[in-house]
């Protein structure tokens, strides 16, 4: 069974950019955000009423990708995933308004039980981007995205705060600001990181 490593961060860091750039130097089995694919994105987009359906499919996607990458033999990229969706995600619509405190505990327990026969991730990347380059990319995305550059601080310390009651030695924090779109300087330190895992 391989070593999931998760890369979390704010929406626009490069999350799927980092973990494809990754992919390119090193076999890893990939967990991939499947916007397109997830039946109330775009509901939850134009109505709001649609937050809980689409944060418990969320959740139940992303634990049933986790489990199934888990059944593999290769070390494992997941981009976001389960932990992100729900300490960022689902904290964030909670404090929009989009979710009231009786499903946002439902959200809580959901991944809770989920998080209880799924173990955590071995590794936690966790992408810091400053917040300019960040709101410019998510102007310029042509995907559904729920989250605005309104949100960046706010999802930003929503993430922070689930990585501070980690073991620090599970986290590894990159900054990626001044590298280029291939990640040519960050690749080389995270493979060393991973191959110590090993």
């Amino acid at each position: 069974m391989g070593k999931v490593i998760a890369v979390v961060g704010n929406s626009g860091a490069g999350k799927t950019t980092l973990v494809r750039a990754l992919c390119q130097h090193a076999v890893f089995a990939c967990g991939m955000e499947q916007h397109a694919g997830r039946p109330f994105q775009a509901l939850f987009k134009n109505e709001p009423r649609y937050a809980l359906a689409n944060q418990v499919d969320y959740l139940l996607s992303r634990a049933t990708q986790e489990r199934d990458l888990r059944q593999t033999t290769a070390d494992i990229l997941i981009d976001g995933g389960l932990d992100l969706d729900f300490h960022g995600f689902t904290r964030l619509f909670h404090a929009r308004g989009f979710l009231d405190e009786s499903e946002f505990n439902l959200c809580r327990d959901l991944y809770t039980f989920l998080r209880s026969i799924l173990p955590p991730p071995e590794l936690i990347i966790h992408m810091v981007v400053d917040r300019q380059i960040i709101s410019k990319r998510l102007m310029k995305r042509e995907r559904i995205n729920i989250a605005t550059p309104e949100d960046l601080d706010l999802l930003d310390a929503f993430i922070r705060e689930w990585l501070a009651t980690l073991d620090p030695g599970k986290v590894l924090s990159v900054d990626t600001t001044t590298d280029n779109v291939q990640f040519t300087r960050t690749v080389p330190l995270l493979l060393e990181k991973i191959n110590r895992l090993r």
